[in-house]
């Protein structure tokens, strides 16, 4: 199983690129992914299908319509962030079936934009769009020494959302992260939670790379890539820790959806005993 998508140009441009990520192309059910540079002038819309969406606003600044059911939003110039390193995000929210486009803002040159989705559940309402803004997005730093990381929240179980779950991390050079090696592929009631998950990637500098390791108990899937900045690695199932190379900070947007919106997972016992540690 290739877990590695690489990016590709947008149409006929070298100058700018994509990625996507369908659940019909990574073989699962729930999130789906979609990043792109946009140039100056650019726009891009996309519809939701009866998806909900979390637009993540990587850099630039950029210009919002989000067109749904007995609603309407405009959101104006958000972003702002040079660098997936400078800060936390500004996003929005566009429930199930939206259409959404975006805009470069006027005064940016260049944007990036990450569009993370999944199916609406039948019995949910459908909930109003909303900016997500840099001050309402809870950080965290998780570990300490060598298993540090620094987490902003950007739509976790706390927030309303359907299905999705959206996260960025950044992992300081020489530091792991997704660690202990943990995993959520099963459904077992207040003990883990079965999760799909997309790793997008940016490294600092960014002619760096990453280590991303994805196993299973029973050596069914056993693979490790080496993600570079604008690569992304799917996590169907298993374990799945992260390396950062010395002189390389790295980044990933973690992008997470299941039956179940609640984010508990399992470490790998052999390596228990370094929570045990502390």
């Amino acid at each position: 199983m290739n877990l590695l998508v690489r990016p590709t140009d947008v149409g006929d441009s070298a100058e700018a690129q994509q990625l996507s990520i369908t659940p019909e192309s990574a073989g699962w059910q729930h999130v789906g992914f979609y990043w792109r540079e946009l140039l100056a002038g650019n726009s891009y819309t996309h519809v939701g299908d009866g998806r909900e969406q979390c637009l993540v606003v990587m850099a630039g600044r950029v210009d919002v319509q989000v067109s749904a059911p007995e609603q309407e939003q405009h959101f104006v110039g958000i972003g702002g962030r040079a660098t997936v390193f400078d800060g936390p995000p500004h996003a929005v929210y566009a429930p199930a079936g939206a259409t959404i486009t975006i805009s470069t803002h006027p005064q940016t040159d260049r944007a990036e934009i990450a569009l993370c989705s999944a199916p609406r559940r039948p019995e949910a309402p459908l909930l109003p769009a909303r900016h997500i803004a840099p001050e309402q997005i809870d950080y965290e730093v998780r570990g300490q020494t060598t298993n540090v990381r620094h987490v902003y929240n950007i739509l976790p179980e706390t927030e309303p959302a359907d299905n999705l779950l959206v996260v960025e991390v950044i992992t300081p050079s020489g530091c792991w992260s997704s660690y202990p090696p943990h995993k959520h592929d099963s459904a077992t009631p207040d003990e883990e939670t079965a999760l799909e998950e997309v790793y997008f990637y940016k490294t600092n500098p960014p002619q760096g790379f990453a280590f991303q390791r994805v196993y299973t108990d029973d050596a069914s899937l056993d693979e490790t890539v080496a993600p570079q900045t604008n690569d992304a690695v799917l996590v169907p199932r298993g374990y799945h820790p992260v390396g950062a190379p010395h002189g390389y900070d790295i980044y990933y947007l973690n992008v997470m959806a299941g039956d179940e919106r609640k984010w508990i997972f399992r470490n790998d016992p052999k390596h228990e005993w370094i929570v045990k540690r502390g």
